[in-house]
């Protein structure tokens, strides 16, 4: 029987065959992978001897029965496929089964026929990154199947695989949409002057004006959140291994149950080396499901690679095909990179910061993603997370408690998930002979031209709810002439920004600030705005806690000690602290709390450093980062007029992180009582 293969099968073990029967069927070719396999090799005439005849049993028995392959018996490497034997094994849609390891290595190689019977799989087995130098041919949970993915046209030549395969998105809104459209509830702008009036005969070398804004809320359906791309990165290194990974799982499997079916998620997994686990896929229930299984399957062994897995992660997004208008990377380690040289993180000369491997090595243009960093842990490299993110656009989060994992990812996706306006720009013209001096904006871009007279602030994404202040600093110049009764111009302010729901740019009514220039200034208009007083108070404490870090950093824990002290006092004094504003509650606190981390060189290197930099990418974005303990910056705050959340949190994110939090919960208990909320993991 089957003459051909049995003739090709001898010779190629070594055998003289005499008495092969003949059969008009023939088996199909061998895949070419099959001799990168693991079958037996002779090594001497006697064990050549001794396998081949054993082989050739085998063999026999394999091809008797009309001709088709026993389910007992790998097609690949001709041995044994019974369970229990220590081997993954992959089951194909046609009933043929072989090891995992063989036929995962025929399919990287483009063979997406069956070897037996020669059909076409729509599922194909995906080998999940081989995270240490260990041989996981023999782990199952280094395995799963994945939806068969067509091959690219043009493959890089130095990389195997091509991330142009994201799953289409709905058709965009489109943006030629009458301005009837607009949305109802816009961003609101106000701006505040220092004080009310500057004696005419005065000259004031920084006089501040507050501009703020204010995001629309995404309650009751007020407004459209945009769609968003997101990227996780993994560390999946041996020091996760545990329960680290385990609520690392559970934490990515949140996120992946409060995305909606518009949003697309791809998962990356770094360790030694990086690979992409799960294409950029949107989360429908099928999508859910995928991704959930994707992320469980996970192990953790190996060195950590952080580089690589953020250039993984760049080329998800760099390589789709489509995008989604939000986009974004989540980057969770909670070691050293043991891979990459300071080099590579070091800052280039670019204004915008941006990062060596964050360039695109084709056009030599920067290509930046958002990357929201999460330091785990006391012994991740807290100085190159923060300044992963610092650079990119993101924020840092220092996570310090183990099960605060999922509280900091419902925070960072809280805010992620609530986009209601992207593109934002505010520009100030001033209006009379007045020059902009400097404009306080944090890590928010600006520009001064004009020879002072028009500044420009490129805020970006802004989330629901979400608050940002900044401050100008304005030359204002005498006047000629008193005016007792009528009101100066001084700047005017101008906001565009591109509506999430309709693409469509948003150009908002231009705000002019004023102020009178009488001959004396009367005591009420003497007395300065609490508004603006606040954010000088919040940017004297960062400048100061920058300072101290700075002197920690030089084994000056005790100068730097003393400078929190002195800033503290001169928080408390201020008009704004004296009149009980939340905000300087807040960052009378959080001094406290960093004293308290530097009582000595062990902790400020266990924690201090970190707390201090998650803070600092806190205020310089003012966007809410976790910092220790997840539940310390949740809480409301006072600010006068009504309640905020303090730490710049938005009610979408308090909001995720009460759902957390109260699953979390939920978990503790039925784990009481014997039940699992997580059954897949």
């Amino acid at each position: 029987m089957m003459s051909g293969t049995w003739s090709k099968l001898k010779k190629s073990l070594s055998l003289k065959s005499s008495g092969a029967s003949a059969s008009s069927s023939q088996l199909p070719p061998r895949d070419p992978i099959q001799s990168d396999s693991r079958s037996a090799v002779p090594r001497s005439p006697s064990s050549s001897t001794t396998s081949s005849a054993s082989l050739s049993s085998r063999l026999s028995r394999t091809l008797s029965s009309g001709g088709r392959f026993s389910q007992k018996i790998c097609a690949i490497c001709l041995k044994n496929v019974r369970s229990g034997q220590g081997q993954a094994i992959f089951t194909a849609e046609c009933s043929h089964t072989f090891h995992f390891s063989c036929i995962a290595k025929s399919v990287n190689h483009g063979n997406h026929l069956c070897p037996i019977c020669r059909s076409k799989w729509k599922e194909i087995p995906f080998q999940l990154p081989a995270l240490s130098s260990h041989d996981h041919d023999n782990d199952p949970i280094h395995w799963t199947r994945v939806p068969l993915i067509p091959a690219p046209l043009n493959p890089p030549p130095s990389d195997p695989f091509c991330y142009s395969d994201d799953e289409s998105i709905d058709s965009p809104v489109d943006s030629t949409l009458p301005a009837s459209s607009a949305p109802s509830v816009n961003v609101s702008i106000k701006a505040l002057p220092e004080f009310p009036a500057v004696a005419a005969a005065d000259s004031v070398s920084d006089f501040a004006v507050l501009v703020g804004l204010r995001a629309p809320t995404v309650n009751g359906q007020q407004v459209d959140r945009a769609p968003i791309d997101l990227v996780t990165i993994l560390d999946v290194s041996g020091s996760m291994n545990g329960s680290k990974l385990f609520l690392l799982k559970r934490a990515v499997c949140f996120v992946i149950e409060n995305l909606g079916p518009a949003d697309r998620l791809s998962v990356v997994a770094f360790s030694t080396s990086a690979n992409r686990v799960f294409p950029l896929r949107k989360m429908t229930e099928q999508g859910r499901e995928e991704a959930t299984a994707a992320v469980n399957s996970l192990l953790a062994s190996g060195g950590t690679n952080i580089g690589e897995g953020i250039r993984m992660g760049k080329r998800v997004l760099e390589e789709r095909r489509r995008k989604n208008p939000v986009t974004s990377i989540i980057l969770l380690s909670d070691g050293k990179d043991t891979y990459n040289c300071e080099s590579v993180y070091r800052v280039s000369a670019s204004p915008a910061l941006v990062w060596d491997y964050t360039s695109n090595s084709s056009t030599n243009r920067p290509r930046v993603f958002p990357i929201h960093t999460f330091g785990f842990g006391g012994d991740h490299d807290s100085a190159v997370m923060h300044r992963i993110s610092d650079a990119s656009g993101g924020t840092f989060s220092f996570i310090e408690s183990v099960e605060a994992v999922q509280d900091s990812f419902a925070r960072c996706i809280g805010g992620l998930l609530s986009v209601v306006a992207r593109d934002l720009r505010l520009t100030i013209t001033t209006s009379t002979a007045s020059n902009i001096g400097s404009i306080s904006s944090g890590r928010y871009e600006n520009e001064i031209s004009d020879q002072g007279f028009r500044g420009v602030i490129n805020v970006g994404d802004l989330y629901a709810d979400e608050d940002k202040d900044f401050l100008v600093h304005l030359s204002v110049p005498t006047w000629p002439i008193a005016d007792e009764t009528t009101r100066t111009p001084l700047v005017d302010i101008a906001c565009s920004y591109k509506d999430t729901a309709s693409e469509n740019v948003v150009e908002l009514e231009m705000v002019r600030v004023e102020i009178k220039r009488p001959r004396i200034v009367s005591q009420a208009d003497s007395i300065a705005s609490l508004e603006v007083d606040r954010q000088r108070n919040r940017l004297w404490i960062v400048e100061g806690i920058a300072k101290a870090k700075e002197m920690a950093e030089s084994g000056n824990l005790e100068g730097a000690k003393a400078l929190l002290t002195e800033r503290r006092s001169t928080l408390v004094s201020s008009a704004s602290a004296q009149a009980g504003d939340g905000l300087c509650s807040w960052l009378e606190a959080e001094l406290v709390e960093i004293g308290e981390r530097m009582a000595s060189v062990e902790m400020y290197e266990r924690s201090g450093r970190a707390y201090m930099l998650s803070g600092l990418s806190s205020h310089s974005w003012q966007r809410a980062t976790t910092r220790g303990d997840s539940s310390t910056n949740s809480q409301p705050i006072m600010n006068g007029g009504g309640a905020s959340a303090v730490g710049y949190n938005t009610p979408s994110m308090v909001t995720m992180v009460t759902r957390s939090q109260d699953l979390s919960a939920c978990y503790q208990r039925d784990q009481q009582r014997g039940r699992k909320v997580y059954p897949n993991l």
